[in-house]
């Protein structure tokens, strides 16, 4: 039987081998089609882009910003003729729909101090629009060039949503290069120490590595078709290690356990097959049910983090159930090569004292689980309870890559006092039946709607087709075609109103303005009744995403909390064990999410991590993401202590013997798999990202909390008080017992 089973494995294994070398390649080309914009489906801000684009058919729907220093004024001759020069070059170039400048509409907000800058509209029919920013790149440094001649501190340089995105994407890369570099080595390390052996060590790191590739290359394919975030890499890259040595660390330790007892190779990777096997589905299953609940969130960025998530936990169990089994049969006791000096005599001595060590621990626990609870129940309680002062609003710090020559030209922008052009919100107004256009009252609407936002105090300028045609409708038809497609509808109903904030006015502040003006709504701003206001730009998007998020928070929880109930009422036939795991995962998380608050947000210790006097809130993307990891990680040594228990207690053991027992045979490895955890995530706290460096961050302490104080403290006790219930009311009498290493001994 267990050669059939072995040989079955073998086949399955080498099907899935094949498969994995196939699509690896594909994995080196990920990065190019994964995206930084963050799409929020069904929102106004999306809505506006794509009336914009069909209604308008505006040449600006996606733009960037030439930030122009070191020429004479554009509105001096002199300047006006470099401008030219700049205008014509840029109007030739493949890929622009569109060029305005002072030239065009002579408006001051062209004139800052000390520079200008040009609006350039992107339109690329080869992949996204991000792909023309090398191009334009190159095209500013050529201008560059040509002009340093005459004007030696000439000094040209892109910024605006889309080439900041393209530098986010170019640190996104270089953090996960980053953490690759000081994670592996780090890793490696850990797992000689807790292997004793380079072979032993080596095998979960090559599922690590060969989980994240394989994502990365399904990736790849997904994001041709759907949008996927840049945070695919990051995650990817980060769980990939984490899980994939998590799992293949928990079916090597049990191997080796088989071996020591005698079994030779093929028994022991079936029996560890056998054993591990189903631990890690339940565990998976846990795990990618929070990243399937993130999949009903319409943002790209979440959706984009489910995907990923969901295709690393399935080919990271996919491996260790298949490929890590057959490797094992064929090492056997080679399993142990390459051990270090002095370890072949101390592995089983070292394992004895260290199982005796957490036995007597079992016992302590066990022994006063009321104590324990308080002792180790309270902090956790104390920390969750920064989660009432948790604000998702966006950060105040500039969390922007500082060396990128988008965050330069921006802080050029702030310095002319011109950088809302960057921020400003995209008002689209639409009247009932007046054309703009064609009648006086609809113009007059829009005149008056245009002056109403001019005198808020928190705009610095508006342009609409009433201000470009100073409040006079017969000059319209002087305009040029391409601002009447900027500004105007095809049909004349519909008018785009480009309200730049002021220089002084934060981001937080602008998505406060958004709302304000979604609530006032469009016939009391008009006066017009029937009349339909959209507003889009970055400071709605924010809007937007932050509305989603917490509107989408409560019913991604009941998913998480209902689905992982469900596996694991399934996976232990225990009505206690799976709510008992449900509440302290919720601990878990609700500590973590805390720490995170309490450091990053409050800026407690936050310049130890490249954050000085914190951020004063916290991405919205993040609760939620840490929220459906955390919960699934958690899960983890939850699953791998009570599969253990209940194994003891299957054997025959009391409940006062089958803790500590339990406790003695996983508390080593949930130890050694949440150091290596701990590496992984914090690695990324390291990097320029400040997204996932909040992620990484909020994962870490997750895992430091739920390996220590929860699984090793809190959890034995909530066992021992629970006695016989914990496995009511089909734990313990699941038939068909599966044979143990005790069996052979």
């Amino acid at each position: 039987m267990i050669s059939a089973m072995h040989a079955r494995r073998f086949w399955v294994s080498g099907v899935v081998l094949i498969a994995v070398l196939a699509v690896l390649p594909f994995s080196f080309h990920a990065e190019r089609h994964l995206e930084t914009a963050t799409r929020v489906e069904g929102s106004q801000a999306e809505t506006v882009r794509q009336e914009l684009s069909t209604r308008f058919r505006s040449p600006f729907v996606d733009r960037v910003v030439l930030v122009v220093q070191g020429l004479p004024s554009a509105d001096s001759d002199e300047g006006g003729q470099a401008l030219e020069t700049i205008e014509s070059r840029l109007k030739e170039e493949s890929g622009v729909s569109g060029v305005v400048s002072y030239l065009d509409l002579r408006d001051p907000i062209f004139l800052g101090k000390g520079g200008t800058f040009v609006l350039i509209g992107l339109a690329s029919t080869e992949g996204p629009v991000e792909s023309l920013v090398p191009k334009l790149h190159q095209l500013a440094g050529s201008l560059e060039n040509q002009l340093r001649g005459r004007y030696p501190a000439v000094k040209l340089e892109l910024t605006g949503e889309i080439p900041l995105n393209f530098d986010i994407r170019k640190s996104s890369a270089a953090d996960v290069r980053r953490g690759e570099s000081l994670v592996i080595p780090a890793t490696l390390a850990l797992l000689v120490v807790a292997f004793g052996s380079f072979v032993a060590a080596l095998i979960p790191l090559a599922v690590g590595q060969l989980a994240i590739a394989t994502t990365l290359a399904i990736t790849s394919f997904l994001a041709q078709r759907w949008h996927l975030s840049i945070l695919v890499q990051n995650l990817a890259t980060m769980l990939g290690l984490g899980l994939g040595i998590d799992y293949a660390l928990l079916m090597v330790s049990r191997f080796r356990e088989a071996i020591a007892a005698g079994f030779d190779g093929p028994e022991a990777s079936v029996l560890a097959a056998r054993q591990a096997g189903r631990t890690l589905l339940i565990s998976a299953s846990t795990v990618a049910i929070g990243f399937l609940a993130l999949l009903t969130v319409p943002i790209s960025e979440i959706r984009s983090i489910g995907i990923a998530g969901v295709l690393v936990a399935g080919i990271s169990v996919l491996l260790t159930n298949t490929l890590v089994p057959v490797v094992l049969a064929w090492l056997g006791p080679r399993i142990d090569f390459g051990k270090l000096p002095f370890t072949a005599k101390l592995d089983a001595r070292r394992a004895a004292i260290t199982g005796n060590r957490w036995r007597k621990w079992g016992k302590l626990i066990v022994a006063h689980p009321w104590m324990a609870l308080i002792l180790a129940g309270v902090p956790l309680l104390l920390l969750a309870g920064q989660v009432r002062r948790l604000d998702t609003s966006v950060p105040r710090v500039n969390w922007l890559p500082q060396a990128a020559e988008s965050v330069s030209a921006l802080n050029a922008l702030e310095r002319m006092d011109r950088s809302g052009i960057v921020e400003s919100l995209r008002v689209m107004v639409e009247l009932p039946e007046d054309s703009i256009a064609q009648t006086d009252a609809g113009w007059n609407a829009v005149d008056h709607f245009s002056k109403q936002l001019a005198s808020d105090p928190r705009c610095a300028r508006v342009i609409s087709i009433t201000t470009i045609a100073e409040s006079d409708r017969s000059s319209l038809g002087s305009l040029s075609r391409e601002t009447r497609r900027t500004f105007l509808s095809s049909d004349g109903r519909a008018a785009l109103l480009e309200v730049v904030p002021a220089t002084s006015v934060s981001l937080r502040e602008q998505v406060k303005w958004v709302r304000d003006l979604r609530k006032t709504g469009a016939p009391a701003l008009t006066g017009i009744p029937g009349a339909t206001l959209l507003i889009g730009g970055i400071p709605a998007l924010n809007a937007d995403y932050e509305a989603i998020v917490v509107k989408r928070f409560p019913s991604v929880t009941a998913l998480v909390v209902g689905g992982t109930l469900l596996a694991l009422l399934a996976g232990f036939r225990s009505v206690f064990a799976a709510v008992k795991a449900i509440v302290l995962n919720l601990l878990s998380v609700a500590a973590s999410i805390g720490a995170l608050v309490f450091v990053f947000q409050e800026g407690h210790g936050s310049q130890f991590l490249g954050v000085p006097g914190g951020t004063g809130s916290v991405f919205p993307l993040v609760p939620i993401v840490a929220f459906a990891i955390v919960f699934g990680l958690s899960m983890d040594y939850e699953v791998f202590l009570v599969a253990r228990v209940l194994e003891a207690r299957k054997s025959g053991m009391s409940e006062m013997d089958a803790i500590p027992e339990g406790l003695a045979r996983t508390a080593g490895l949930i130890t050694s798999a949440a150091a290596i955890m701990i590496v992984v995530f914090a690695a990324f706290t390291f990097g320029d990202f400040l997204v996932v460096k909040m992620i990484g961050f909020t994962l870490a302490v997750a895992v430091l909390i739920d390996a220590t104080i929860v699984r090793i403290v809190i959890g034995p006790a909530l066992l021992r008080v629970a006695g016989d219930w914990n496995w009511w009311p089909g734990g313990l009498g699941a038939a068909g017992q599966e044979p143990t290493m005790a069996d052979h001994e």
